[in-house]
């Protein structure tokens, strides 16, 4: 193609192009993101239990991630990655276990300062601290004062929808009715029983459900922070599952060790029921609700059995 002949097709082109712009007007732009009350927030949890619940009430105006969701992670030892620094540092919210159970997420947080940002601590927000039990999510009270706080926040941050999230959380709360009423029905039914558990992940279960943990303290707490327990009181459990005086068994399956299943194994040598519980919401596409309906409801069952 010659010189002449490649200026001729480009001065042609744009004269179609004038045309165009004559007749039809300028080509239109994407429109820019509404940055008040039209806004998704971005909203990152550490765990799936609490980022189910804020996916529940920011519905359609949220977008949530949920950094601990694998059923082979323990949150205990989780390890971050670029991802989850780049997911914090945009995020609009922030929800953390806390009381040390997932203190990378406090180095995530320092590391990416953004004063927009909104996070809560829900060890902060019912008054406890590294040391404590951190498994909050297994009280139903402390649940729904999470769930609160949550529908609080994100009113705060995106106050044109307010009302939207008032009602999910309504209707959140409604949701929470059958597997809080079925740890009603299992503490007039069952309160004082005797159970044990391998982990104090099962604790504010049991408080709630009026249940008798008998299992050693130390042993469960041991466990739980990925520590051997002392001879002393694997021994003293070993005894209550031999003596009778426990009717169920309770076990995270998420974080099962050589001690843990044979504690399991001796249950069911001597007939106990044995129930499984999870660490974090398994399968991960189930509701919060829903995974816990399902453990409580083992429960009830395992307690009908004795």
């Amino acid at each position: 193609m010659s010189k002449a002949t490649g200026f001729g097709l480009v001065l042609i082109a744009a004269i179609m192009i004038g045309v165009g712009f004559l007749i039809f007007g300028p080509v239109p732009r994407p429109m820019p993101v509404p940055q008040q009350g039209g806004q998704t927030l971005r909203v990152v949890a550490a765990e799936n239990f609490w980022g189910s619940i804020v996916s529940q009430l920011g519905g359609d105006h949220v977008t949530v991630l949920s950094i601990v969701s694998d059923p082979n992670a323990d949150p205990h030892e989780y390890e971050s990655t670029a991802s989850d620094a780049r997911a914090v540092a945009t995020a609009n919210y922030v929800v953390m276990n806390g009381a040390g159970y997932d203190s990378w997420m406090n180095k995530l947080i320092g590391a990416n300062p953004n004063a927009e940002r909104k996070v809560l601590d829900v060890s902060a927000l019912l008054g406890k601290k590294p040391g404590d039990n951190p498994h909050f999510w297994y009280s139903p009270g402390y649940v729904d004062q999470a769930a609160a706080r949550m529908e609080q926040d994100l009113a705060a941050l995106d106050p044109a929808h307010a009302a939207y999230y008032e009602a999910r959380y309504r209707a959140l709360q409604t949701s929470f009715a059958e597997y809080q009423g079925r740890i009603a029905a299992i503490h007039e039914q069952f309160g004082g029983t005797q159970v044990a558990a391998t982990e104090d992940i099962f604790t504010y279960l049991a408080d709630a459900a009026g249940l008798d943990l008998v299992s050693p303290p130390a042993f469960m707490s041991a466990v739980a922070e990925g520590n051997d327990p002392s001879s002393a009181s694997v021994i003293a459990f070993e005894d209550q599952l031999r003596s009778g005086q426990v009717k169920v068994l309770v076990y995270n399956k998420q974080t099962i060790t050589p001690l843990t299943d044979s504690l399991r194994q001796l249950a069911v040598e001597q007939g106990i029921p044995v129930v499984a519980i999870t660490e974090t919401i398994q399968p991960p596409t189930l509701s919060y609700q829903d995974w816990m309906n399902g453990e409580v409801t083992d429960l009830q069952n395992a307690l009908m059995m004795k």
